[in-house]
């Protein structure tokens, strides 16, 4: 296949980019400066414009782009940042695929398991409510941006992608050689339940889904078994064989992140891939001993 792909230097894109390359695809790259080769094409989501002439006969579009969500100081200022970098550049994007004369077949777009908001210790799915707070309304809103594509009659699917765990980059990646040091730590009570999902799995359910244009809507790109933080801090000591023996209060945790510890560190995010199973995915990695054994 000839596929497009949006945020492809950043943890998810380089390693799907790489997978597909690997495998024999032709791999385009959205970039919003001037294209360094012919692997690269021209976007500027916050003007508008996308070399459409450029993206002719692509099969398929990955939409993985957008300010990061991650540890970062949610000030006010960066949550517009996040919110136009994503919903912007979703609507963007959407209405340029929709305009052309022979679109790609299937847009595959990024979305957040942070739509259910705080689920509690109660298990959610594709099929549970829509939460509360900003992470919601912000992945609602990303999702709707697609509707132009949709109209056009472009196959979309949206991956809400839990925290994605790798040896190099992420949440993982910046906290790995602390744990190595034996310096690992619990955030707040430990009790709050993370949604996670291997790098390697990520890869996969994404191709998983690009191979399969009938699969629309939304799909959980989270493993199977979710944590809570004290199982997975004992977990990740466990498998670089060192003590984690301390904790990070919620208060400092909320001194230095601001909204990012309420809306991310320190809620319930219990998400299970119930549709991604049915469709028939394996996971590499469906509990956390296996995936953190492979990783640290």
């Amino acid at each position: 296949m000839r596929i497009a792909i949006t945020g492809a230097s950043g943890l998810v894109g380089t390693a799907l980019s790489r997978s597909l390359t690997g495998d024999g695809h032709e791999v385009l790259r959205l970039v919003r400066r001037a294209p360094r080769d012919i692997a690269e094409v021209r976007w500027d989501p916050s003007g508008g414009g996308v070399d459409t002439e450029r993206l002719a006969g692509t099969d398929a579009v990955v939409h993985l782009a957008g300010a990061p969500l991650g540890p970062a100081r949610w000030t006010p200022r960066y949550k517009n940042r996040i919110r136009d970098s994503r919903v912007l550049g979703t609507r963007v994007l959407s209405v340029a695929l929709a305009g052309m004369a022979e679109p790609p077949r299937r847009l595959v777009s990024g979305s957040a398991v942070g739509y259910y908001g705080d689920t509690g210790h109660s298990v959610a799915d594709e099929g549970s409510p829509r939460g509360m707070g900003f992470l919601a309304d912000l992945a609602a809103d990303w999702e709707a941006a697609t509707a132009p594509a949709a109209d056009a009659g472009i196959s979309v699917a949206h991956v809400r992608t839990g925290v994605v765990l790798a040896r190099r980059g992420g949440l993982l990646g910046a906290v790995l050689p602390l744990f190595r040091l034996g310096l690992g730590a619990r955030l707040g009570t430990g009790l709050q339940y993370m949604s996670w999902i291997s790098l390697a799995d990520e890869v996969g359910a994404i191709r998983f889904l690009l191979e399969r244009p009938v699969l629309t809507g939304a799909f959980d790109l989270t493993a199977p078994e979710p944590v809570t933080n004290a199982d997975y801090t004992a977990a990740l000591a466990r498998a670089v064989h060192r003590p984690a023996p301390l904790v990070v209060p919620g208060v400092l945790l909320r001194a230095a992140l601001g909204g990012f510890a309420d809306e991310a560190a320190l809620v319930n995010q219990r998400v299970v891939p119930e549709r991604l199973l049915k469709a028939g995915y394996s996971f590499s990695h469906p509990d956390i001993a296996s995936a953190l054994s492979d990783i640290a």
